[in-house]
């Protein structure tokens, strides 16, 4: 069989020996043979900083969501393909649909995240800007731009599509270039994922590589600009964040690794309840999917002491009902392990596992097996221990990393907390109870332990992803044992591909590094009124000043019986008096924008199509019936949408007073068309 070939440097490479051989996780067959021996590595890094950077960078954060929106849609047509290759690893078809179906709704949900929260720009200013002197002349603001360098993925075997992807994502988005590192086992599933990707033609050269094999080597070549994401066993992230470039050159690193997750049942979801059948059917439900082979899967399951009977009997009943097998053959709920190798290794940890505890059911040795051999596959039975002594180290230090896991009493919210820690860090938790109080209380006591938690009850249940779902929008990760760093989380998966510096300049400089107006930076009245403008002519900077406009007591009572808004300080003299802020009757707040709108909106047609929003509205000083307000309205900064006719504008408005006191401001937020020409008569 000829070895699975790498892409690197731009061009697909075979490796120089005949690699180690894969077999098929049911059958037994071989699949694939791996290696990366001969493959250049160093170049591979070089070519992904030189080449596919460059690329990224080019392209703004809106250009490379479209561009991961549409790899996202080509990837849904060929998902049965991935559905029927994911069998040979030992996946049923929800098992394949969890881990193709995750990963691909991981690029929408990125994509789409990015054209909401981002600018179409290449670089992010963050957080407002910092008066760093008196007279305003002298300002800072942080600002983030893409890393020069490469993110390495090293993956584990378990997710060959998820895995990849929702490391992919948020570097794509970042404008990072990524080299993708698969697990042995399930490296020809990767490799096609990969193949496919680069197939759609959508991706900048250099952008996304693939090295299938060892990657022995590989960090030796890591430098300051590079990041590595590892997922994978808490020894071997210890010695990868240990390795020398990465520790002399500060390379960022996260790694994502086993744990021994937990699930507690309150005390309140007696038998009977629905939180107690939530809780057994999640229980099943994360023994057996993927076989249990999920970083996220339950390994502790934490009951009340006097309903560790209940539940263990409860358990056993929907365990004995699972269809162990091919995942070709009807009715089969789980497939095998990932290997021969993984489960002798299940094995050996339950044999560990049992040293502080019985078997309540199936046995590690044998299993009843539908359509394929028990021998030739990597098949095992769901096993459920239970430990009558919680305090024992075996079951907080050794995971079986398999359909596996054990029950163990409590007796206190407080023994749990400390039982669930004696884990030392978990990727996710989850708690099954109807009772707040015990939720907040031990919720609050696991969170130093765990990157996430679900509070499971009868309200959420059917909208509730699951215990062992993470999500693009929310961290995955976790402290401790479960590796001390995060992936995805929204934007924050982003970030982390980004520098952070802080840029110190004048008011005209910063609004020119950033491409955002800036309070002290030149404003411009040129060109008559800016909402006669289209995104082709308008500039950032452009302003109009309109007013002044006396407020009247009989505008205010006015407001107050138009809107129904009565309350004392806008009606009451005497009332609003006595209040510490104010030195008699003052103008509701919303009249003042309404106001102000009134004065600076341009009533005929034009490029404005639509205004959508204010945002950072702030009251600053009382207005008092006699007072005249003005407006300058600012052009702060311009988004153009990369599939409309039109983009976004955000103004800087600032309302002031006769004394040229600031009595409001705020962004008011506009949709205007990128050209428009007046009709003619």
């Amino acid at each position: 069989m000829t070895p699975l070939r790498s892409y690197v440097s731009g061009a697909w490479t075979g490796p120089a020996d005949e690699g180690r051989s894969v077999l098929d996780a049911v059958t037994g067959e071989e699949v694939a043979r791996v290696s990366s021996a001969g493959i250049d590595v160093a170049a591979a890094l070089d070519y992904g900083r030189a080449t596919g950077g460059p690329a990224l960078r080019e392209l703004t954060f809106h250009q490379r969501a479209g561009l991961l929106k549409a790899l996202g849609q080509a990837l849904r047509e060929h998902r049965p393909e991935l559905y029927a290759l994911s069998a040979r690893t030992g996946a049923t078809l929800g098992d394949a649909k969890f881990d193709v179906d995750g990963g691909i709704g991981v690029l929408l949900s990125y994509a789409s995240r990015a054209k909401r929260e981002l600018p179409n720009d290449v670089i992010l200013a963050e957080g407002p800007v910092e008066p760093l002197s008196r007279d305003g002349a002298f300002v800072g603001q942080h600002l983030l731009t893409p890393l020069r360098g490469v993110a390495v993925q090293i993956n584990a075997f378990n997710f060959p599509v998820w895995g990849p992807l929702e490391k992919f994502a948020p570097a794509f988005i970042a404008g990072v270039p990524s080299l993708v590192k698969p697990a042995t086992q399930t490296a020809y599933l990767t490799a096609r994922l990969v193949e496919l990707m680069l197939e759609t033609g959508l991706l900048p050269p250099g952008s996304l590589q693939l090295v299938c094999g060892s990657a022995a080597g590989l960090l030796d070549h890591a430098g300051e600009q590079d990041l590595v994401s590892f997922t994978g066993s808490a020894a071997t992230a210890q010695q990868l964040r240990a390795h020398p470039a990465v520790t002399s050159r500060s390379v960022r690193f996260n790694a994502e690794a086993d744990s021994l997750n937990c699930s507690i049942l309150g005390p309140d979801a007696q038998p009977g309840t629905p939180e107690f059948d939530l809780y057994v059917g999640q229980l099943v439900t994360e023994m057996t999917v993927k076989a249990g082979q999920k970083c996220t899967a339950i390994r502790r399951a934490f009951v009340p002491a006097g309903l560790a009977g209940q539940v263990a009997e409860a358990v056993r009943d929907r365990l004995a009902a699972v269809v162990v097998g091919n995942p070709a053959a009807d009715g089969v709920q789980m497939g095998a392990l990932a290997s021969l190798e993984q489960r002798e290794e299940v094995r050996r940890s339950v044999k560990a596992l049992l040293t502080a505890g019985r078997l309540v059911f199936g046995d590690p040795d044998h299993v009843e097996v539908a359509g394929a051999s028990a021998e030739r596959g990597a098949f095992i039975a769901p096993l459920l221990l239970h430990s009558d002594d919680p305090g024992r180290p075996e079951p907080h230090q050794v995971e079986a990393f398999g359909p596996v896991s054990t029950i163990m009493g409590y007796q206190s919210p407080a023994e749990v907390v400390e039982l669930a820690a004696l884990g030392r860090g978990s990727l996710a938790g989850s708690v099954v109870t109807a009772d707040a109080e015990f939720a907040r209380e031990v919720v609050l006591g696991l969170a130093p332990w765990h990157g996430r938690l679900l509070v499971l009850d009868r309200d959420d249940a059917a909208s509730s992803t699951g215990h062992g779902s993470p999500l693009p929008v929310l961290v995955h990760g976790g402290p401790g044992r479960a590796g001390g760093g995060e992936e995805m989380g929204g934007m924050r998966g982003v970030l982390h591909h980004m520098q952070r510096t802080a840029v110190q300049a004048s008011p005209r400089v910063l609004s020119a590094v950033t491409g955002r107006w800036i309070n002290g930076a030149e404003r411009s009245e040129a060109g008559g009124h800016p909402f006669r403008k289209s995104l082709a002519e308008l500039r950032v900077g452009d302003t109009v000043v309109a007013g002044p406009r006396q407020v009247t007591l009989a505008d205010i009572e006015h407001f107050a019986e138009f809107t129904g808004d009565t309350f004392y300080a806008h009606m009451d003299e005497e009332a609003a008096r006595a209040n510490p802020f104010f030195d008699g009757r003052v103008a509701h707040g919303y009249l003042i924008v309404s106001f102000a709108a009134g004065l600076f909106v341009q009533p005929d047609p034009g490029p404005v199509l639509a205004n959508y929003g204010l945002e950072n509205l702030r009251f600053l000083t009382p207005v008092y019936p006699g007072d005249e307000l003005t407006v300058t309205l600012t052009c702060k900064q311009i988004t153009p949408r990369e599939d409309a006719e039109y983009g976004e504008v955000r103004w800087d408005a600032d309302v002031t007073k006769q004394d040229g006191a600031s009595v409001a401001t705020y962004d008011v937020l506009t949709l205007v068309a990128k050209q428009w020409q007046p009709s003619t008569p």
